[in-house]
């Protein structure tokens, strides 16, 4: 395929060739056809000139500049986004396969995270602590971080780059983001629209595997770095940072989330929405409800309306060709993936009950078969682990209190799934989740006013709204003690200096007014003194 993109990496407003030398390959997951072979991969130097140029527009042309001129370069590079989201979400589906419906959606998003993070660059402010009685004024200050850094898994790259570079920006930082290596293109496309919005330096976007990530992450000059992907990943992320300058690190990694389907919910609505989160994206979405917990009284007509959905999207011809404007479901990211989810679905097939699918779809490109397994014994490696794919389980309970303990049996904690017509049921049951973000009657998408992340093994840190803007500042407290009016001794005593300079001044001038009127009055008469 003629390359018709920008493989090169983009730093200081330019694209440039890797100093390392080092390339590496893309191949189309739809049908195996090389996209690029010359893909530059970023190696010490390279991180080196990036944050050099970072760290020069920190401490210039764009950690200087007005929050309201930030704010409308950041508000012009959202709409350039937009006007080619489609374009550049090609790029995107050509490198890892995804629908380009799904991936034209995910720079509409990204472009409004730009938009939304614009409007709070003028609106970051700190307090002033006034003192009770006697004692010093503090004002309180919130001032960006320095040089970050950004690395983006390859589900979604658009949203990715958004959520790490738009707060971090929005907040007087410079940015450095590493796309993953299996979807770089639509990234690196971005290029000319960060020249014509930014200073140089501002945004520098450097390809790579785990070799580039690490030099990022241990990077001494680097302050922050913000990290999506695997929880194995992120344990390295973290350890880099501890060892290099204990930068700042945000992590949101892996997730099993768990949806609980209560014998009052919409049965329909639960199964149309259990399908759409199974399929979105292929499966390749970290806060998909994989794990499916549903009242035993339902369990059967749950089923079978979920496997009309699966049928559905067959029906329609929704699985196919990426490129195309009617799909919906395209090919796993690369071989890798596609190997790793088809020994899971082996696992499925042991470890419990296959309902529908279980296969590869096709012989061309990486394609899999949206698949549904129950009864699937608990301590399974489908149950417990992330697959990262189309596969979800489905397991039974009698009682909300095995249905809680049996969602919070994981080492994970991204999302969470509630159905119920009960709001007290929702917020009660809500309660005891431990996961970052829960929707109910809903599959949880994240949107932009709205902090996401994991607790427990799904990481730590937010991204999106006034939480996301928090990760990219730091805290800064201003003591002010009143100055006594009493002198101190030393200023005292040229008190004292001063006061006896001024009244050996004043003795010769009122000495000289003195003999000069003593004269004036001799020379009136005569030369005798007149008294």
């Amino acid at each position: 395929m003629a390359s018709t993109f920008e493989t090169r990496i983009f730093i200081n407003n330019e694209y440039v060739e890797a100093k390392s030398k080092d390339v590496f390959t893309i191949h189309s997951p739809a049908d195996g056809t090389l996209i690029s072979d010359q893909v530059h991969s970023a190696g010490e130097q390279d991180i080196d000139a990036a944050v050099d140029a970072a760290q020069k527009a920190f401490k210039g042309s764009w950690g200087r500049q007005d929050p309201i001129e930030r704010a409308k370069a950041m508000f012009k590079f959202a709409d350039l986004i937009r006007e080619k989201a489609q374009d550049l979400a090609r790029l995107d589906t050509l490198a890892m396969g995804s629908a380009i419906s799904t991936q034209t959606m995910g720079y509409r998003i990204a472009a409004d995270l730009f938009t939304y993070y614009a409007g709070l660059a003028d609106k970051i402010h700190g307090e002033a602590i006034y003192p009770t009685s006697t004692g010093p004024y503090k004002i309180v200050q919130r001032e960006p971080i320095g040089v970050c850094a950004g690395i983006g898994a390859w589900n979604v790259s658009s949203i990715l780059f958004a959520w790490k570079v738009a707060p971090a920006l929005a907040a007087g930082n410079t940015s450095i983001f590493k796309p993953s290596e299996k979807a770089p293109l639509g990234v690196l496309a971005l290029g000319p629209m960060i020249k014509e919005c930014f200073p140089p330096g501002t945004i520098n976007i450097v390809n790579g595997a785990g070799k580039t990530g690490a030099l990022l992450a241990s990077h001494m000059q680097i302050r922050q770095i913000a990290f999506t992907g695997s929880t194995a990943t992120g344990r390295k992320i973290q350890e880099y940072a501890a060892k290099s300058n204990l930068k700042r690190v945000s992590l949101e990694l892996g997730g099993k989330s768990p949806s609980i389907i209560f014998e009052d919910a919409d049965v329909d609505l639960a199964a149309a929405k259990t399908a759409e989160s199974t399929l979105m994206n292929t499966g390749q979405i970290c806060a998909m409800a994989s794990r499916v917990y549903i009242h035993e009284t339902i369990a059967d007509d749950f089923i079978l309306r979920l496997k009309k959905a699966f049928d559905a999207v067959d029906q329609r011809n929704a699985i196919g060709d990426p490129l195309a404007e009617t799909t919906e479901v395209g090919p796993l990211a690369d071989q890798a993936q596609f190997d790793r989810v088809l020994s899971f679905l082996e696992i499925g097939k042991t470890d419990g009950e296959l309902v529908i699918g279980g296969a590869r779809r096709g012989q061309t490109g990486l394609f899999v078969q949206p698949t549904v397994f129950k009864n699937v014994a608990r301590d399974s490696r489908i149950a417990k682990e992330e697959v990262f794919g189309p596969v979800i389980t489905v397991q039974v309970f009698q009682t909300e209190e095995e249905a809680i303990k049996l969602a919070n049996d994981t080492v994970y904690g991204l999302s969470a799934c509630l159905y119920t017509k009960s709001i007290a049921r929702a917020l009660r049951v809500s309660r005891e989740i431990e996961t970052g973000s829960i929707a109910i009657n809903d599959w949880y998408f994240p949107s932009l006013g709205a902090p996401f992340g994991g607790v427990k093994q799904s990481g730590y840190g937010r991204e999106g709204g006034m939480e996301g803007l928090n990760d990219y500042l730091q805290t800064k407290t201003i003591q002010i003690k009143e100055v006594a009016v009493l002198p101190n001794k030393r200023s005292r005593a040229d008190c004292q200096r001063n006061q006896h300079q001024y009244y050996l001044v004043m003795k010769s001038i009122l000495r000289s007014t003195f003999d000069g009127n003593v004269r004036k009055r001799r020379a009136s008469v005569g030369g005798q003194l007149v008294s």
